[in-house]
């Protein structure tokens, strides 16, 4: 992924990387360490090649780059990308937090005024 890629790109790039299932476990499973294709593909049944899409993409979206080991290439996970999209989705974490906030407090608000609304009951009646 060039470097001269703009902000929203490479969040375009990361989401649209992480939205397939298959890649977000191909991720997961780097996550651990090192791998190469043929070890990304056994948990799978699809073929290497068919890895090797997968892998194509998330390398673009500098999600993963490979390495040179005698005559492995490895896959290893790249942070950056994440770090960047987490950053993003954090902005609307503390957006949501502060609704869920207000609407905890209109509850606790209505639920007091309910309680104050309801006429008690005399000794004599039943539940």
């Amino acid at each position: 992924m060039s470097y001269a890629m703009t902000a929203s790109r490479r969040l375009d790039a990361t989401f649209a990387a992480l939205a397939d299932p298959t890649r977000r476990a191909i991720l997961a499973r780097l996550a651990t360490g090192e791998a190469t294709v043929n070890d990304l593909a056994k948990p799978f049944k699809m073929s290497q090649p068919a890895i090797s899409k997968h892998l194509r993409v998330l390398e673009q979206a500098g999600l993963v780059s490979s390495g040179q080991d005698a005559q492995r290439r490895p896959r290893r996970i790249e942070a950056q990308p994440l770090a960047e999209a987490t950053e993003w989705l954090e902005r609307y974490r503390q957006f949501w937090e502060t609704s869920f906030e207000r609407l905890d407090e209109l509850l606790e608000e209505l639920k007091l005024g309910k309680k104050k609304a309801r006429p008690k009951k005399s000794k004599g009646e039943e539940k």
